[in-house]
């Protein structure tokens, strides 16, 4: 009988994107808010994959990703608290990974399952790494998109430059140009995909201005959890994993060091090491090739 649900889900047409959303509570006891994700994929399968976002991003951004794997796994892709279609905090201190982590777990729980594969792009990656490193992790595969470790005080100060400082737009146009431009590391996007990341990134107000799709207090947490003037530095987390770990740097990447990547191959899951040429921080999984690179690891022998 499995064997034939897997023939079924391999030949059957994959079915549509749908939205939904989790109920989760607030660490600080201010109340609950809802987390919206996207899932992908037979609504039935048990092997699952959550794909997590960077800071400022949403779970649509992995829109062609979950396409293309979503006859093998259940994409499942979360909009952070604060960003997307999820509920912003009432307390801006309440940004920080406790409560990423624990809207995570509630997540997983709602999905019913006893393990779930992760993809996280920085700040997804740096939440996925919490999980992993804790006993009992229902993360069994781990996959670290431009993130790791060692966190540099120079990438720091450049999100630090952008972030809760977003203007409003007159018109979709003048927003992607500014997404284009903090957005230049990702790499070499056709116009389409630069719409697409544009079209999910942002909404319009009342006013019929446009501005980004997540709660500016973001930007307060983020001063405030991190110190501007040194690296970060996180390997009693990274050593503690013990799933299979496949780490991914964009090759110009002003993020994760080329020196730590090196060493996240050496100590703790001594994980899988590659590079993405012309990208920095971070790829985005926008082309075929990318997604083959997430393929290999997770479907791979």
């Amino acid at each position: 009988m499995n064997i034939c649900n897997s023939l079924r889900r391999l030949f059957s047409p994959a079915p549509a994107m749908v939205e939904k959303r989790v109920l989760c509570a607030a660490l600080d006891g201010s109340g609950l808010h809802r987390m919206a994700y996207t899932q992908w994929g037979d609504p039935a399968n048990p092997r699952v994959l959550v794909c997590v976002h960077g800071l400022t991003r949403n779970g649509r951004d992995f829109d062609f990703l979950a396409r293309q794997l979503s006859r093998h796994y259940r994409v499942v892709c979360p909009d952070v608290v604060g960003r997307g279609r999820s509920d912003w905090l009432k307390k801006a201190s309440g940004y920080g990974f406790p409560q990423y982590v624990a809207d995570m777990v509630s997540l997983i729980a709602r999905l019913d399952v006893a393990e779930v594969h992760w993809l996280g792009t920085s700040m997804g990656g740096l939440i996925g790494m919490c999980i992993a490193a804790m006993e009992r992790s229902p993360i069994t595969r781990l996959i670290l998109n431009d993130v790791g470790p060692v966190i540099t005080n120079e990438s720091l100060r450049r999100i630090g430059e952008y972030v809760g400082k977003a203007p409003r737009f007159p018109s979709l146009e003048a927003a992607e140009q500014f997404i284009r431009q903090v957005s230049a590391p990702f790499g070499s996007l056709t116009d389409a995909q630069w719409r697409h990341l544009t079209e999910t990134s942002v909404r319009q107000a009342d006013d019929g201005q446009w501005e980004m799709r997540y709660d500016p207090a973001i930007a307060e947490a983020f001063q405030l959890g991190f110190v501007m003037h040194q690296d970060v530095i996180l390997w009693p987390y990274y050593d503690a994993i013990r799933c299979p770990t496949l780490v991914i740097r964009g090759a110009e990447s002003d993020l994760l060091p080329r020196e730590a990547l090196a060493e996240m191959a050496r100590r703790g899951p001594q994980a899988w090491t590659r590079e993405i040429p012309g990208v920095g921080h971070a790829p985005m999984f926008q082309d075929p090739a990318q997604v083959a690179v997430v393929r290999e690891f997770l479907l791979g022998a």
